[in-house]
Order: C-alpha cells, then sequence, then structure tokens
C-alpha cells in the first residue's frame, strides 16, 4: 500500500493555534458558497480535514490570514474533483471551464448565475490580492493561469491512456498540483515581501521548486490508487513504471529517491541563504523577510506531509466515491 510509505522530511512541524475557529469559519464559508452540499458529501469533505492542512502548512497563519489560506485549500480539492468525472476526459470542456477561471484572475467578475467554483475562486482572489505588493499580485496571476491552463493537458493524458514521459510529466504536474501558489499564499499570511533580486536568485528559486516537487511527488504515492482507479495518468510512480518497464515497488522506490533528493539540495542551498543575503547587500528587514521564506517554504512541506498521511481523502476515498462513478458528489464547476 503507499499509504505506508515514510518520506523522511526534516523540517520542523508546527500547527496554528487558530485550528478550531479555522474549521468553523471555513465550514461555514464552502457551505454558503455552495462548494459543498449536505449530507454525505459535507460528510466527505469534513473528513478531508481541509482547516488542519493550512493549519499545518501555514503555522504563523490566525485569523482572515489562516481563513484565506483554510478556503484556498478547499477550493483546491473540491475543483481538483469536478475533473474525476465526464468533464475530465473532454479537453476542450476542461479548457472553456478553466478559461472563465483565468478570466477573473485577470479582471473579470464572475459572470451572472456564475457556478459555485467560480464564486468560491473570486472570491479566494479578491481576498488574497487585497493590499499585496503589485509584483506578488503580477506573479500570482501567472501562477493561477498556470494552474487553470494545466488541467485542460491533464485530460489529455487520460485520453492518452499511458503515462507522458517525465519531462511532459513535470511540465502537466507543476500545473496541476498548483503548488507555486499554497508558497505565494504563505508569503501572504507571513507578512513578507521578499526582495526581487534575491527571490530570483539561484538558491531560492532551486529551492522553490525543490518544496514544489516534494509535495506533489510524496502526494503521487499517497494518492497512487485513487488515481489509477480513475484512469489518471499524471502520477509519479506510473510515470516511473512506464518509463522504465519496472515493476510497483522498484518505481515507488526511484520516487522516493526522487524526494530525498530534492529535500537535500533544500538543505544545501539553504545554508547558501545567509551568505547570499550579505551579498545583496540586504537590509535587517529584508534578510528576516528572506528568512521568513525559506520557513514558509519548509513549513509548507512538512504541514502538507503531516496532513496527507491522516486524511480520509487517500485512505478512505475507494470506499466513499467508488471508481465507477463521479469522483464527487455535487457538481459545482459549470462545463
Amino acid at each position: 500500500m503507499p499509504q505506508d510509505i515514510a518520506f523522511d522530511l526534516p523540517f520542523p512541524l508546527a500547527l496554528s493555534p487558530d485550528l478550531e475557529g479555522a474549521r468553523r469559519r471555513n465550514l461555514e464559508w464552502v457551505q454558503h458558497l455552495g462548494l459543498v452540499g449536505e449530507g454525505r458529501s459535507l460528510e466527505w469533505y469534513v473528513s478531508w480535514d481541509m482547516p488542519r492542512l493550512a493549519a499545518h502548512g501555514f503555522p504563523y497563519a490566525q485569523g482572515p490570514a489562516l481563513d484565506l489560506c483554510a478556503d484556498a485549500m478547499a477550493f483546491f480539492f473540491v475543483f481538483d474533483d469536478q475533473f474525476d468525472g465526464r468533464l475530465g476526459r473532454d479537453p476542450a470542456g476542461v479548457a472553456r471551464a478553466c478559461q472563465r477561471l483565468i478570466d477573473i484572475v485577470h479582471g473579470a467578475g464572475p459572470r451572472a448565475g456564475a457556478d459555485p467554483c467560480a464564486v468560491a475562486f473570486a472570491d479566494v482572489w479578491a481576498r488574497s490580492t487585497d493590499g499585496a505588493h503589485p509584483g506578488w499580485v503580477a506573479r500570482t496571476a501567472h501562477e493561477w493561469e498556470y494552474y487553470f491552463a494545466a488541467q485542460a493537458h491533464e485530460a489529455v493524458g487520460r485520453l492518452r491512456g499511458t503515462p507522458a514521459d517525465m519531462q511532459t510529466y513535470l511540465q502537466v504536474r507543476r500545473g496541476t498540483a498548483g503548488t507555486d501558489l499554497p508558497l505565494s499564499l504563505g508569503e501572504r499570511a507571513a507578512g513578507i515581501n521578499v526582495p526581487a533580486a534575491a527571490f530570483h536568485s539561484p538558491q531560492l528559486r532551486i529551492m522553490r521548486q525543490a518544496a514544489i516537487d516534494v509535495t506533489f511527488m510524496c502526494n503521487d504515492v499517497y494518492s497512487l490508487e485513487k488515481e489509477e482507479a480513475r484512469g489518471d495518468m499524471d502520477n509519479l510512480i506510473l510515470v516511473i513504471e512506464h518509463s522504465r518497464h519496472g515493476g510497483r515497488d522498484e518505481a515507488i522506490t526511484e520516487a522516493c529517491g526522487e524526494v530525498r533528493q530534492r529535500v537535500e539540495r533544500f538543505q544545501e542551498l539553504a545554508r547558501q541563504v545567509p551568505g547570499l543575503c550579505a551579498q545583496l547587500g540586504l537590509t535587517g528587514d529584508e534578510v528576516a523577510d528572506v528568512r521568513a521564506y525559506v520557513d514558509v517554504m519548509a513549513a509548507w512541506m512538512s504541514g502538507y506531509h503531516a496532513w496527507q498521511t491522516r486524511t480520509h481523502r487517500y485512505t478512505h476515498a475507494p470506499d466513499v466515491l467508488p471508481h465507477t462513478g463521479p469522483g464527487y458528489f455535487d457538481q459545482v464547476l459549470g462545463a
């Protein structure tokens, strides 16, 4: 069972003290916007415990900052499940549905009678950009566009029926995983503004990519059975099996090695950050923001891992939503 695999992520694990408050407020939010229905749908959503993901992934956040992170996580996973059905095998339909969300990123409001996904995303986007630095808004707008646009290419993979090569997989998976976005949300929640010269340094860019890859590669292991049953092809284990013509155990071992290499690289580069800050002549406040940014990335890796190893979303998914039907209770995304 892939859920039995243990990854060694040597980063501190913490928990926001506002977890219970976030649980209450997040539940009100998803129900108010119609993102989650009643009955079994609500029970299934609650079993994921998205506020715990936010509280672990952004342990420095409380109140509105933690709520934004929890609501964004809720949107991500509810939205993702909308493609576990007929729509997920229609690349053109996916592209049309996602274009409406991309339009919101670029200034359009939700259309009259918009579906709950559009309304929820518009709310998350408005709250996250309120008072944000223009550079952060521009960068994050591109990240959201990449996330939404990549969904159509995941649908292409389902129709193809075989895993892609590693390079193609990484391009699509880095988009559909959307794990750039939690790091950007973490910057907002932590109240930091990393100077551009530092943010785009080789050290921090490679560290950010490592943090992104570690998160979705671990997730590919834990979600393998759920995704394989539904015909998803963009999964690291399946890609390795297909390219190496090897067995499942060998593929999982290689995937663990991919994660380990990135963790070690992250740690190696983190030790170079103080020297980098000195070379760039950063002020004390700027150095503090860079250090906090490194902590944001580390907290996200450890927090996401802690959540995904205990959430019912992966350990109970086949029992709650058999692969013979859609992977959701409520259709909340307009086709």
